[in-house]
């Protein structure tokens, strides 16, 4: 079988090879195909030998890729013209065929788009349905505030029709329709009726064309010329309604501007990807304002480099925009070459400003996707952490069970520790544990820490209970030491340590790990150091918390152990209740009544009283 199974493999290889032995070193696009025949890759190539011979020339990094590679059994290529003409049919059979390996566009969010429509007066409007009928689509746009602004300007301005009647010449002659309250409340110019032309409602929807193609400027000198032309003619009363169209628009330009006009004609990308997927935003830039928006995602089957997902993505936006741009700002040059254009890495400038702008708006789709998948499945966001600290600390297991200490004391009175637990990267706090601090004498932290640590673990150790994936102590390198020297060299056990460290003004500040320690770089706006900073927060205020009940009972006690009378139990009685002296002296003598009884509140507020007459005294 092993023999059968090499010859098959042998006379595999050869016939793949003797295919690319004549391939010829042009542009062009290949196919790969599994034993069934099925396509299983498209790739695009500016040699097409060069390029499908690298793949059966070496063992690949990629597991993926390599696995590609086991089963390719046949391929064929299409030779073409230009670079450019093989991403676009590359492009074109991704979609055709959905190959199994490939990066698959991640599209199913429909946007809407203005819409206006191939009719008699034309009715402007929102849709998510794109119907070829010689209607013109605008868009799509992903924010819907901004679509719903052009329509309410267009509403204002031009006064367009809502109604779908159908407003052909013979309609309208023969009287079939009567205009609407939308007439009356001049929202619209009754051409119903006839009482707008064609002329005039035509002139009205090419001013709202060039505004959604951008050419706002356009649009404002052609008013303020026709403006200036009623004036000279004394019009006043129509130089007056131009004047309030140009206004508006003219405030709509100003919002919509991001940089400079002159930068026209322009397309813009900025990319991000994480593990198995890759995230591009789009930019349409006329006259320095944002015409188009567009994020989408791929997810990428084999480890694609960055520079051929980004040309995918440019020739998907190019074809599906109608992009004419001659000039694309990109974070990177892709993988391409297309004619008549220029590819821009801006480093400052207005360019740069777009850039990061589309960038700033990558960020916010991913961080929007992250929101809706979490809201889908809560769960998703815990194991997302614990796969990211996983990684960033380079763990066997994932840390579903987490433990941190903490030390609380003032010049080593009353000194407590405590212990919280993190599952799932959220808090369970009935396993929270309390420590009261038996052999240190003093302010000894590093001791405290040891003896709680001890006491912990062996106790878990003993009970059979789980133990955790991972210890993070509340401080630096060495409260980590002194709990790897319990876990470690003591106890024998193999559990990775972790210190949280705080700066100057007692802020979680930096993550440790390893022995030697090391700082593990964790940005300060991400919420795995939100993670962090909670587990850090937490310890700190349930050890703190402790402590202060403790040295309040034991001020309580030293205070009633004066009193004749007033019994040990008397006294947990009233800790349980007013919690300090101060609020004891403050309570109404009823209160205490309640508490402890009429014969001992009596006992009590009389010993309060002879002492502040003392005071008085």
């Amino acid at each position: 079988m092993k023999i059968n199974a090499a010859r098959i493999k042998n006379d595999r290889i050869e016939h793949l090879k003797s295919i690319i032995s004549i391939m010829p070193e042009t542009p062009g696009v290949y196919q790969y195909f599994n034993k069934e025949g099925e396509i299983i890759y498209v790739g695009k190539a500016k040699c097409l030998k060069r390029r499908v011979s690298s793949y059966f020339n070496k063992v690949h990094d990629s597991n993926r890729t390599n696995r590609l590679v086991r089963n390719i059994h046949d391929l064929k290529y299409i030779v073409v013209n230009t670079e450019e003409d093989a991403l676009k049919l590359e492009n074109y059979m991704i979609k055709a065929h959905q190959p199994r390996y490939n990066v698959l566009l991640k599209d199913d969010k429909t946007y809407p788009y203005i819409c206006i429509k191939n009719e008699p007066f034309p009715r402007v409007m929102m849709t998510r349905k794109v119907i070829k009928d010689g209607s013109l689509y605008f868009g799509p746009y992903t924010n819907l505030k901004v679509a719903y602004a052009l329509l309410e300007l267009f509403r204002q301005i031009y006064k367009v029709r809502t109604c779908n009647l159908n407003l052909n010449n013979d309609n309208i002659n023969s009287h079939k329709y009567k205009v609407c309250l939308q007439y009356h409340i001049k929202n619209c110019k009754g051409p119903c009726e006839g009482r707008v032309t064609h002329e005039e409602y035509d002139k009205d929807v090419a001013e709202i064309k060039q505004i959604l193609q951008g050419h706002t400027k356009d649009v404002l000198d052609f008013l303020y010329n026709e403006m200036m032309v009623y004036a000279s003619k004394l019009k006043f009363e129509e130089a007056e309604e131009i004047k309030h169209k140009h206004r508006i628009i003219e405030n709509y330009h100003i919002k919509t501007s991001i940089v400079q006009p002159v930068i026209t004609n322009v397309d813009v990308y900025s990319y991000s990807e994480e593990e198995n997927s890759a995230y591009i935003n789009y930019f349409h830039i006329i006259k320095g304002a944002i015409i188009q928006s567009y994020s989408f995602e791929y997810k990428r089957r084999i480890d694609e480099p960055k520079e051929e997902i980004l040309a995918l993505g440019i020739s998907e936006m190019r074809e599906r925009f109608n992009s004419p741009a001659k000039e694309i700002i990109v974070p990177f040059v892709p993988e391409m070459n297309i004619e008549g254009v220029t590819f821009t890495v801006p480093q400052r400038g207005e360019k740069k400003k777009l850039l990061d702008l589309s960038d700033k708006n990558l960020k916010q789709f991913l961080i929007d996707k992250l929101k809706q998948a979490e809201k889908l499945d809560p769960e998703q966001r815990s194991i997302r952490l614990m796969k990211e600290i996983q990684k960033e600390l380079s763990l066997e297991k994932m840390p579903m069970h987490i433990e941190c200490f903490d030390n609380s004391n003032i010049s080593g009175s009353d000194a407590v520790a405590a212990c919280v637990v993190f599952k799932k990267a959220m808090p369970v706090k009935q396993e929270y544990r309390k420590y009261n601090i038996k052999s240190v004498v003093g302010p000894d932290d590093y001791a405290s820490m040891k003896e709680v640590v001890k006491r912990r673990y062996s106790r878990l150790i003993e009970e059979g209970s789980p133990l955790p994936d991972l210890i993070i102590a509340d401080g630096g390198k060495g409260q980590m030491e002194v709990i790897r020297q319990v876990v470690e060299d003591e106890l024998n056990l193999k559990i990775p340590i972790a210190g949280l460290a705080k700066d100057s003004r007692h802020r979680t500040s930096e993550l440790l790990f390893g022995f030697p320690q090391k700082v593990i770089g964790i940005k300060p706006q991400s919420q795995l150091f939100r993670l962090m900073e909670q587990i850090q927060n937490e310890v700190h205020r349930f050890a703190i918390t402790f402590h202060k009940d403790k040295r309040s009972k034991r001020q309580i006690a030293s205070a009633l152990d004066s009193i004749k009378g007033i019994g040990d139990k008397t006294k947990e009685m009233l800790l349980k209740e007013f919690k300090s002296i101060k609020r004891i002296k403050e309570a109404n003598p009823e209160d205490i009544e309640k508490v402890i009884g009429k014969a001992k509140a009596k006992i009590l507020l009389d010993s309060f009283s002879k002492d502040q007459a003392k005071i008085n005294n």
